[in-house]
Parts: structure tokens; C-alpha cells; sequence
């Protein structure tokens, strides 16, 4: 580090506390420790202000799937910019970029899923989503059947209604939510956590079916409009199902007429082995929200793809769907997003190309099953979790609750590695292009900061 980059990393610190509110933080705790500041990356890597290289086995925020330093999407956007920066999708007019991104997300979401709304973040998609599901049912004279359903520990986004949809607590208390109207079951299908000592994984998912069920029966099915899931339970805690849990979901959901909705944010374009994650679980979803992949996190663009049954209500529809974003279908985002889905053809990413290093990053993490603070290893494609604990019989946490996720996460930013903690489970979700042997350094970096965090807690 030099002297250069120490004033110039102060006075961005400086800068950063003086003005900037950053995204879930606890503010006077990042002033006085001051934040870290990313100034570069290239391929899995990124570069602080003082020259320290870090392995990103987050992709950014589950959303670099294709790697940093990707000059063809550069270039799309400088492209887009120089021809058409901005012109909106109001007002009868369209863009050809947006156009032809509709097209091709059409082609590559799951069944009738070909009617697509964009929006720029999974937030705005989810809330969305809300709205033109209410906005079906009142077309289609049930203006009752408005309840969506989601489970505890879900993710689902951070404005009002993606909060409501969230089942969280943590995004709850002193914000007013869940707002009324929406509604959240256990048991989490997780498993590890919530299965029953004896209970095969049959009947935990049968189990976990049930509670949708039975809310639907205790709410009355002409109130409930939706069910949202992902595929794969990302942020609360990366929770993997259990086999025939969405076969049974998509059974209850038919049986009660009840929109079956896929949150897709986190686990689309290739981030489970398939292009969607209801391809991966072998479900077909009624409608579908994406975001994060979909430009490899260089515009700011999300979609929600809507069903015939659905999209076919709303555009024969005699009324304005009054709703709308500026920004829905920007003709520079759309541009980054349609060479990020040519890249994910072209570099062989997403399938069966892809599947030899997802195999690998997978068998790699689960050799951390031995550590002596490993509770349990799971995952799917390129999404890892390692959930740390205190005894591995009775399957108990450090206390307090959390703590050994912060100090793991401590350690791995300080050792070049960045892996997020979700209370004490350690997540990963690395590029998808990421190679054998940066995979091996990943691996090499977390076993040395569960090393370090066994001792911090134990004293071993």
C-alpha cells in the first residue's frame, strides 16, 4: 500500500461517511469501522483502493455470473448509448432492444411463460408482481382472491410489498410490515433445520406441502390469490427442498386454483445447472421473476414473465394497466442483457458444459464436512452453504446466535475471500465461469477461516 492509494482510500472513506446511507447496515458501526473501497475487478476477482485482490464467491450479489471484466457487454452498452440512451416504453412506443430481450427471455423461461413486464431490480419485478396479480383477479371478477402466501425465512426484496412478501423478521420490525393481506408458513423446507428426528425427506416435504394447505383452507381458497417461492431459498439462509416438494406445491396450487409464482432473482440463468430453477426441481410455474443474471450485474434490469392464462387477461383487458416504471425496458439495459444471454450460449456457462465445474465447486465444498464446526453442507449448482455449529449431534449454535458466521465472514474478507453470512451459515455463489483451480482457492481460503473461527470461539 502506498501512500497514494492510503490518502485516496481516506478520503473516499471520508466522503462515504459523511453522505452516503448504505443498504441494510447498521450505520454508526460502518462510520467507525470504515467501509472497504472495491475500485476494480476482473474475471472472479476484485481490487480494493490498496491493491489486495479478493476472490468474489458471491458474484457480486449473486449476480456476476459471467465474471468481471467482460468487454462485450462493455461494449454493448457503449453501443446502445451512442445509438438510442433512453427513450421509454409508455405512450404506445417501444425500443428495439426491448423487443427483442422480451423475445428471448420468452424463449428461455419455462412452458407458456412468454409474456414479459420489465422493471430494474428484483424489488420492483416482485412488487410487480403483487399488483398485476391483483389486477387479474379484479378483471377476473374475484376482487376477494387477493392473499399471497410465502414461507418464513423467504427473501423476496426490500420495497414495502417485496418486504411484505419476505418472511424475515429482521425486515419487519420498526418498518410497519408485512402489510395486510400477506402471509408466511413453516416449516421452512430446509431439511437440515426443520425435518422431524426419523422423518424421511418424503414425508418432511409432504409435510411442508401441508402448511400451504392447510393456510389456504384456514384463509378460504377464494382469498388466495398466490404462492411465491424460489426455487431454492437464497438469502434466509440457502435452503435446498426436498425431492417432490414442488411437484407437490404445483398439485395444492392446481387443486385450489392458486397462482403459482417463482421468485427467480437469485436462482435464474444458470445459478442451479439450468437456465431457471423451476427447470432444475422440474415444476412449471404460473408466473416467474427475474433480475441479478439477467445482465450479469452491469445494468440495472429485471423481468416478470407472465403465463397466457394471465398475460392473456390483462392485454384483452378494456382498461389502462395503469402501472409502470421509467426505466421498464431501457434500451441500454436491455442491450447489456441480450449479450449476457449470448455469452451464456456461447461460453457454454449454463447445461451440461457448465456442469463439470459446478460438480466440482460442489464436491469441493462438501470435503468442509469434517471441520469440527460443520454442521452440514448443501447446495446446488453454483449455490453453496456451510452451516457452522456448536455440537454436531444435536445440531446446536454458537451463542450468541450469529456469531460464528460474523467471525467466519471477518476472517475471509481479511484472508482475500469474500462469502456471505446469513446468521451462522456461510453462502457462496461464485461465478459460473469460475476455473478448477480458482475453486481450489476458494476452498483452501474457507477451510483456513473455519480454521480461525473454531479457534476464536473454542480457543482450540
Amino acid at each position: 500500500m502506498t501512500e497514494q492509494s492510503s490518502n485516496f482510500t481516506r478520503h473516499i472513506q471520508e466522503l462515504d461517511n459523511a453522505h452516503h446511507l448504505h443498504p441494510f447496515t447498521t450505520h454508526h458501526a460502518l462510520r467507525k469501522k470504515n467501509p472497504r473501497v472495491i475500485v476494480g475487478a476482473d474475471g472472479v476477482y476484485i481490487k480494493d483502493s490498496e491493491g489486495v485482490k479478493i476472490l468474489d464467491a458471491m458474484s457480486g450479489l449473486w449476480c456476476v455470473n459471467l465474471g468481471y471484466g467482460r468487454d462485450e457487454l462493455v461494449e454493448a452498452g457503449r453501443k446502445a448509448l451512442d445509438e438510442n440512451p433512453y427513450y421509454n416504453t409508455f405512450f404506445q412506443t417501444t425500443t428495439p432492444p426491448a423487443a427483442v430481450l422480451a423475445q428471448k427471455i420468452a424463449e428461455k423461461t419455462p412452458g407458456d411463460l412468454d409474456h414479459i413486464f420489465f422493471a430494474s431490480s428484483g424489488s420492483e419485478a416482485n412488487d410487480t408482481g403483487i399488483k398485476l396479480i391483483w389486477y387479474y383477479n379484479n378483471l377476473k371478477g374475484r376482487p376477494n382472491k387477493k392473499a399471497i402466501i410465502s414461507r418464513k425465512s423467504a427473501y423476496h426484496g426490500s420495497t414495502i410489498m417485496a418486504a411484505s412478501l419476505t418472511g424475515l423478521s429482521g425486515m419487519h420490525e420498526k418498518f410497519d410490515c408485512p402489510r395486510p393481506g400477506f402471509h408466511h408458513i413453516e416449516p421452512t423446507p430446509c431439511a437440515y433445520r426443520f425435518a422431524e428426528p426419523g422423518e424421511s425427506e418424503e414425508d418432511f416435504a409432504s409435510r411442508c406441502a401441508q402448511a400451504l394447505e392447510d393456510k389456504i383452507l384456514e384463509l378460504g381458497a377464494d382469498n388466495v390469490a398466490a404462492f411465491i417461492g424460489e426455487p431454492i431459498m437464497g438469502a434466509g439462509g440457502l435452503m435446498v427442498p426436498p425431492t417432490g416438494y414442488w411437484q407437490k406445491i404445483r398439485a395444492i396450487c392446481d387443486k385450489y386454483d392458486v397462482i403459482l409464482w417463482a421468485d427467480e432473482v437469485i436462482c435464474g440463468f444458470g445459478r442451479t445447472g439450468s437456465w431457471f430453477g423451476s427447470q432444475t426441481y422440474d415444476f412449471q410455474p404460473d408466473m416467474l421473476t427475474m433480475a441479478k443474471g439477467l445482465s450479469n450485474g452491469y445494468q440495472p434490469i429485471s423481468a416478470l414473465a407472465l403465463n397466457d392464462e394471465i398475460g392473456h387477461t390483462l392485454i384483452n383487458a378494456d382498461y389502462e394497466m395503469a402501472h409502470g416504471y421509467t426505466y421498464s425496458g431501457h434500451p441500454v439495459a436491455a442491450s447489456v442483457a441480450i449479450k449476457t444471454l449470448e455469452l451464456y450460449e456461447t461460453t457454454g456457462a449454463i447445461g451440461e458444459a457448465g456442469a463439470e465445474h459446478s460438480d466440482y465447486f460442489q464436491a469441493r465444498i462438501r470435503e468442509l464436512a469434517d471441520h469440527p464446526i460443520v454442521g452440514e453442507v448443501r447446495g446446488v449448482g453454483f449455490l453453496g452453504a456451510v452451516e457452522l455449529v456448536s455440537d454436531k449431534d444435536s445440531k446446536s449454535r454458537f451463542q450468541p446466535d450469529g456469531s460464528a458466521g460474523y467471525a467466519c465472514r471477518e476472517h475471509c474478507f481479511s484472508s482475500g475471500l469474500i462469502a456471505r453470512a446469513v446468521g451462522d451459515v456461510m453462502i457462496m455463489a461464485p461465478p459460473l465461469v469460475i476455473s478448477k483451480s480458482e475453486i481450489d482457492e476458494l476452498y483452501e481460503k474457507l477451510r483456513s477461516c473455519l480454521d480461525k473461527t473454531w479457534n476464536d470461539l473454542t480457543g482450540a
